[in-house]
């Protein structure tokens, strides 16, 4: 599948949203700010609220992106925080991106773009949404890690005939001249070749409802459960039990053998597990959590 997009910020100005559906665009991927604006609320897009509000009376599917100023873990969280009181109550059939651009992020090395890109993600994952990275083909190839470019949803740009990223990506942005009517001056372009709506929808992501198709398989499953009482400490057993890395980590690895349930705590289905009695309840949280399980696989 291939569709087309755009991605807009306050630059464009006014924008006839239905003069940009008519003209054959599918989604719209929306600046929601930059840095840390519970710090700053003036780095919320001042047009954040009305694109999104006319875009989806328009009929075009949304995501969103936060342009990141980071120089720290600490400073990436923030910046999560901030997109996540932006985007909050809102849906999107789009994943929400972390914008990575600066050269002096690059400066400090991959190890160090690794890291902010994982916080901000995981902190989004955490809330529930579908998160991605954006960034140039270049950087990514040079800055990020692959296990990272595999994690997330994937958002490259490159001005070229072609995107000439030999790994998996979902979006291509490929060209910053383009023009739509119903825009006055020149627009991001976008090319999607993932069904993101669909598997967003059907995930629960994104503050959609999990559809009736995505929970009807392990209902079964979690009416059984619902029956256990499960607290921290609770002894586990898996038999090539899928662990993920979050509570909305779209994959996971297989594992097996005994653990204990870190807290007890049930979020999107899932609760955390560690590999030591003695861990459960302890601080800080991702030194002593193995992972995350499907409460349903217990």
């Amino acid at each position: 599948m291939k569709t087309k997009g755009i991605d807009v910020s306050y630059y464009q100005g006014e924008i006839d949203f239905k003069k940009v559906k008519a003209a054959g665009v599918d989604f719209v991927i929306i600046r929601a700010g930059y840095g840390n604006s519970l710090a700053y609320p003036k780095q919320k897009d001042p047009r954040f609220e009305e694109y999104y509000k006319n875009a989806k009376a328009a009929g075009l599917k949304a995501g969103a992106y936060w342009y990141s100023y980071a120089d720290s873990v600490e400073a990436a969280k923030q910046e999560a925080k901030s997109c996540l009181a932006a985007i909050k109550g809102k849906t999107f059939e789009m994943p929400i991106f972390f914008d990575l651009e600066e050269q002096k992020q690059f400066a400090k090395g991959r190890s160090f773009c690794d890291s902010i890109v994982k916080a901000f993600c995981n902190a989004l994952e955490e809330a529930g949404y579908f998160a991605g990275l954006y960034i140039s083909r270049s950087p990514l190839q040079t800055h990020i890690s692959a296990d990272v470019a595999k994690r997330y949803a994937l958002w490259i740009a490159e001005y070229k005939s072609k995107c000439n990223y030999s790994g998996s990506y979902g979006i291509w942005q490929y060209s910053s001249t383009g023009k739509i009517s119903g825009i006055s001056g020149n627009v991001d372009m976008d090319y999607c070749y993932v069904d993101y709506p669909s598997m967003i929808k059907k995930g629960g992501f994104n503050c959609f409802k999990k559809t009736a198709a995505s929970s009807a398989s392990t209902d079964k499953k979690q009416t059984s459960a619902a029956k256990k009482t499960y607290t921290k400490g609770t002894q586990v057993t898996l038999k090539n039990t899928n662990l993920y890395v979050s509570a909305t980590a779209k994959s996971g690895v297989k594992k097996s053998g005994t653990y204990w349930l870190y807290d007890g705590a049930v979020v999107n289905g899932r609760m955390r597990i560690t590999n030591k009695k003695s861990n459960c309840g302890k601080s800080p949280v991702g030194q002593y959590v193995t992972g995350w399980i499907n409460k349903s696989d217990i």
